[in-house]
């Protein structure tokens, strides 16, 4: 038996939310859902039940109100007026994860570090890397994440999206355009299953990998600080052979502070909340960043962080004019 749709929100934009059997509830709090801390409500926040759950609310949905999908909200500045609109997060209903003899399939709310150890267990190679992203799986193939020398381009077949309509599609990885850090999925698309390549063998190799690649990013990266991960993206390697962090270091922003935000003495391609930042205080530490590493080296650094959503003092949510 079906379960009973939730009650729908009456205020401001909530009032014209389809029924649901998942969670919808108005001006939900991101910013403690979020790694960095920060950030203001989301006007109206879905916790779909499952993808059909998701397929018809998205269908019934006014094509006009923006759709925005977070996972583990890691790389990731949500801006302390909040987000306007329907804000879409996946749990349970997407994290279902079935091993394959030659790869895996699973559900997009599923965590990249988990996907890689259940790989690893079946003796897959080659997802490995994915010990070393700290989001989900939906989040890696948005923005075709990588590490350590592999990226989401290299291992996907296929991902499942519900689209802004409500459609199912499988699209193959081919059809989804990745280049470095981006992919070209509908707007307001949302990946619920996908498919990964492994090759076969001793269990051994993919396990032993993991464990160097956790050990490396607890040494070289402050991984139990309040971070967005890696702030900025590499430059073209044909403008210059430096990392976005080396162009860092050398416009002398290690230690910088704007407010509560600090650029990372351990690794300053990372920013930080050492306490008690705004989203305005790390995106602004980001911006003088940006501005300092263009004038020593004339890069321009471009964001791989995603910034979203209303600056605090033009906030206009919860259903005000």
């Amino acid at each position: 038996m079906m379960a009973a749709a939730n009650p729908i929100p009456t205020t401001g934009i909530a009032g014209l939310m389809p029924p649901v059997r998942g969670r919808l509830e108005a001006n939900a709090a991101l910013g403690p859902q979020t790694w960095f801390g920060v950030g203001g409500p989301a006007e109206v926040l879905l916790r779909p039940a499952d993808a059909d759950d998701l397929s018809s609310f998205l269908g019934a949905l006014p094509p006009e109100l923006p759709v925005v999908t977070l996972g583990k909200a890691s790389n990731l500045i949500i801006r302390d007026g909040g987000l306007p609109g329907v804000v879409i997060r996946l749990a349970r209903g997407f994290s279902g994860i079935v091993v394959e003899a030659d790869g895996i399939v699973c559900g997009g709310a599923c965590l990249d570090m988990t996907v890689a150890e259940h790989a690893a267990g079946a003796g897959l190679r080659g997802l490995e890397f994915l010990a070393g992203i700290p989001g989900s799986i939906g989040g890696a193939v948005a923005m075709n994440a990588g590490a350590y020398g592999a990226e989401i381009t290299d291992v996907l077949d296929w991902a499942e999206i519900v689209n802004r309509s409500g459609e199912f599609l499988r699209l193959p990885v081919e059809a989804l355009g990745f280049g470095y850090r981006r992919s070209s999925l509908p707007e307001g698309a949302v990946v619920v299953r996908v498919r990964l390549r492994g090759e076969p063998g001793d269990p051994a190799i993919p396990r032993a990998r993991i464990v160097e690649i956790r050990a490396a990013r607890e040494a070289s990266q402050p991984t139990r600080a309040r971070t967005g991960g890696s702030t900025f993206r590499n430059p073209d390697p044909a403008t210059t052979p430096l990392k976005a962090w080396q162009l860092i270091d050398e416009a002398g922003c290690r230690g910088l502070e704007i407010g509560g935000a600090q650029v990372s003495e351990k690794h300053c391609n990372f920013l930080l909340n050492t306490g008690a930042a705004s989203a305005a205080d790390i995106e602004a530490l980001g911006e003088e960043v940006r501005r300092r590493v263009a004038d020593s080296s004339g890069i321009d650094l471009h964001w791989e962080i995603r910034r979203l959503g209303v600056p605090g003092h033009l906030a206009t949510l919860g259903g005000a004019a």
